[in-house]
């Protein structure tokens, strides 16, 4: 029998209603004559809710992360529980699991950990059974039984995992969205859905704001070769696909464009230019589990370099902590910034095709949005610009590249310009 998981995400489970809806569709695909695993994340707000709790009780101060880990993993055991009660209700049989259960072990990375493997084989036996399973989303264990999680969107990476250990037939990502846009519709209402894309290009995406798939759910995805379907919980259409690339896709330059609303920046100045010095700057970061994205490094005459990164805002109280050691101890000055955004052309159509950076940057330019930083790689552009400007420079850059839909004309338009 074929293997199907699908995964709801909170807005598909926020309620009992939508529980039950969510239930009969596993409960319909099993009757298809498929095998069905299901991952669910926590109802609606509830992990928001758990957060704001933990910030009461902690008045200000961080709370430890293995606590958080411990805390936040809640939220999924209510929905796995709530789900297969429906399903028992509906006449199917059904189990629920969490990661620890089923023998999902990751690092010991708490509020972020990455997944290390999972013993397939307690699912396996279940769905044997004729049972529908229920995995718990977000959580894992370590080695040694420590509940950990794996960020936020982590759901979505225990949705791939699971379909990978499987060899699952079909992986559906169900979420209150049509599928994959050509940037985000609430900003941009003419952003058109995306019928077909590659791993590169959403792994691009879902790293520069898009939040639809988790950058490591992309990962995970590409190296394992699961074809991701993305597709609302609330009609049966078509979504998004999500495969390996092929060569039609480069015909077209520009896919899609991202806007990450909130970026910092750290920047080290003064720093020595030696072999060495940037290597103990990021290794002394990267033991601190701070995740960095652009890195750029400019050098001056005075033999002295200028080192910048962009974090996420959440991190930036850690990165300060760090960097103020490390500027201590180089004997250079460091600055911080907090009020980025940053606007991100995204296709694997850049690799022949000509004059998209010119385009892009003309965009920007026609709308008075200042460029304060720039970074490639072989299928992106994106800009560092000022926060206050980051949805005009995505209408901008959108309409640059005519990404949007195309608009039809009524019946009555057709019939006077015939006439």
């Amino acid at each position: 029998m074929s293997i199907v998981v699908m995964k709801f995400g909170g807005t598909s489970v926020a309620d009992a209603d939508k529980i039950r809806a969510a239930a009969r569709r596993a409960v319909r695909t099993q009757k298809k004559g498929h095998q069905v695993v299901m991952v669910v994340s926590a109802m609606g707000k509830t992990t928001d809710a758990l957060v704001d709790l933990a910030e009461q009780v902690m008045r200000g101060k961080p709370a430890p992360k293995r606590e958080m880990d411990q805390l936040l993993s809640t939220g999924e055991q209510v929905t796995i529980s709530l789900m297969a009660m429906a399903m028992e209700e509906m006449g199917a049989s059904a189990i629920s699991l969490t990661a620890g259960q089923i023998g999902m072990v990751t690092d010991e990375a708490h509020t972020k950990a990455r997944i290390k493997s999972i013993a397939a084989g307690r699912i396996r036996e279940q769905l044997d059974e004729g049972r529908i399973v229920i995995v718990a989303g977000f959580q894992g264990v370590t080695a040694g039984g420590a509940v950990t999680t794996l960020g936020r969107g982590g759901s979505n990476v225990t949705l791939v995992a699971i379909a990978a250990a499987l060899k699952a037939d079909l992986c559906e990502n169900y979420t209150d969205v049509d599928g994959v846009y050509t940037t985000d519709p609430r900003i941009v209402p003419n952003a058109r859905k995306i019928s077909i894309i590659s791993y590169d290009e959403m792994l691009e995406l879902a790293s520069l704001g898009a939040s639809v798939l988790h950058n490591r759910a992309v990962e995970f995805a590409k190296k394992y070769d699961v074809p991701v379907h993305v597709r609302s919980s609330l009609n049966n259409r078509k979504g998004t696909m999500i495969v390996a690339e092929t060569e039609s896709m480069e015909r077209i330059a520009v896919s899609g464009v991202a806007l990450k609303e909130e970026v910092a920046r750290v920047s080290l100045s003064k720093v020595p230019d030696r072999p060495g010095i940037a290597a103990r700057i990021f290794h002394t970061i990267a033991t601190h589990d701070i995740v960095v994205d652009d890195i750029i490094q400019t050098v001056s005459e005075d033999g002295t370099a200028v080192v910048s990164f962009t974090v996420d805002p959440g991190e930036l109280s850690e990165a300060k902590a760090v960097c103020n050691g490390l500027a201590a101890a180089l004997k250079c000055d460091v600055r911080y910034e907090d009020h980025l955004a940053k606007v991100s052309a995204v296709g694997v159509g850049m690799r022949v095709h000509t004059g998209v950076a010119e385009k892009m940057f003309a965009a920007l330019a026609k709308a008075k949005v200042n460029i304060e930083n720039i970074t490639t790689s072989e299928i992106r552009i994106s800009c560092l610009i000022d926060r206050t400007q980051g949805k005009k420079a995505l209408r901008a850059v959108h309409d640059a590249f005519e990404l949007g839909a195309k608009k039809t004309k009524s019946k009555t338009a057709r019939k006077a310009a015939k006439k």
